[in-house]
């Protein structure tokens, strides 16, 4: 009996099969776009960090290094989270991290730009969000609405309903979040994210001369950079210090902690005026002979691929313009024209002509009038006026009288 059913179980078996022989039995795997292999683990980095847990002033230090800071990622990245270890692999790794990527999607390729867009810190790791994250910025509350009619949907923090398509890394630490540095994070982020390829430091020195674009990108400090390019060269200091000496008031920015090498960076003003290197056993260095040549004489150079505007972007007639003689100025509104703009003879104002009793000696068209005209002398008596103002004009011709001199009388004869 046990023969009976075993020959019918391959006779059903057979009857499956037969198309599948019929048709060739070519099979073929349908397999979603290719991940190579090598992106499935990582090198571990090997960096130094501090044991001390995490202030408050190096979280808020931190958030301000890496927030909107920008890099390439350096492999395939799912819409979704992955751990790494600080110093460690990659969670989840091999196999499980290309169908992640095949589940979830990928978020940015190789060599794609990525912006840091949130920070979160925890007991033991500190997320970071890539390019607004996986997840919707409002998770829950994009759900919730507030109405009464059933067919209106009104949620409290409306969206555009697209899907996120950012990213997320996990950093993770032994025990606790120690006190780190941006530097030092983003050496640790370096197997998903290199910073370095195009960080803004970078970008900002490719507009400098070719020697201080060396420091900066050694991470050195030379004598007579200003603030900005410390910043630039070796981030933000572990600590700050103010003093003075023969009454001018100066800053030190430290960088460093013992036993590894100290650095002193003395600022006056705005500028590097000292730099003193302390390492363990070795005497302390001191430099402060200025080391930025002509730098600060001339334009800096300004990168080829950048494009530095100015006043609009001028061409070479908007300077002619402005180089220009002005016209004088006028009570004309733009473009209004008189109707002696065209007669030749009134295109010039005229002098101003005063009234004949107005004018002035000097003043254009000046006649004297007949009473300022000199008198011919007589050598006679003077002969009187008919008319009753003779003693006034006459008057007024004489000189005034003094306290010794004699009145002077006058005669008038009518006819």
């Amino acid at each position: 009996m046990r023969s009976v059913t075993r020959i019918g179980r391959l006779l059903v078996l057979a009857a499956f099969c037969a198309p599948a022989a019929l048709c060739g039995a070519q099979v073929f795997i349908v397999q979603p776009e290719h991940v190579e292999q090598h992106y499935a683990q990582i090198t571990p980095t090997s960096v130094q960090f501090s044991n001390d847990a995490m202030t408050t002033i190096g979280r808020e230090q931190l958030i301000r290094f890496m927030q909107a800071e920008q890099g390439f990622a350096m492999r395939p990245l799912p819409i979704g989270n992955l751990d790494l270890e600080a110093n460690g692999p990659m969670s989840p790794g091999g196999e499980k991290y290309i169908d992640e990527l095949h589940q979830k999607g990928v978020s940015v390729k190789p060599g794609d730009r990525v912006v840091v867009t949130d920070i979160k810190f925890h007991e033991n790791s500190i997320s970071i969000d890539l390019n607004n994250g996986p997840e919707h910025k409002h998770k829950y509350l994009r759900h919730v609405s507030i109405g009464m009619d059933p067919t209106v949907s009104n949620p409290i923090v409306p969206d555009d309903g697209r899907p996120p398509t950012g990213s997320r890394i996990t950093l993770v630490f032994p025990h606790r979040v120690p006190d780190l540095t941006g530097p030092q994070m983003e050496a640790l982020l370096k197997p998903m994210i290199d910073f370095g390829v195009k960080s803004p430091a970078e970008a900002y020195a490719e507009s400098l001369p070719g020697f201080l674009r060396k420091a900066i990108m050694e991470h050195r400090v030379l004598i007579g950079m200003n603030r900005d390019m410390v910043i630039y060269s070796r981030g933000q200091p572990q600590q700050k210090t103010r003093e003075s000496e023969n009454g001018k008031p100066f800053e030190v920015w430290i960088y460093g902690e013992s036993p590894q090498p100290v650095e002193f960076v003395r600022f006056v003003d705005n500028y590097v005026i000292r730099v003193e290197d302390a390492r363990v056993g070795e005497p302390m260095q001191v430099r402060t002979a200025y080391e930025m040549g002509d730098y600060f004489g001339n334009q800096p150079a300004v990168a080829a691929n950048q494009h530095e505007v100015q006043m609009g972007d001028r061409t070479a007639a908007d300077v002619s313009e402005e180089n220009a003689p002005k016209a004088p100025p006028t009570l004309r509104n733009p473009g209004e024209k008189l109707p002696t703009d065209n007669d030749k003879d009134h295109s010039t104002m005229a002098p101003v002509k005063m009234p004949p009793d107005l004018q002035r000696p000097g003043d254009p068209g000046y006649t004297p009038t007949v009473s300022a005209q000199p008198q011919p002398a007589t050598g006679g008596t003077q002969p009187a006026s008919t008319t009753s103002s003779a003693p006034a004009s006459t008057s007024a011709q004489q000189p005034a009288n003094t306290s010794n001199s004699a009145p002077q009388q006058f005669t008038s004869s009518v006819p």
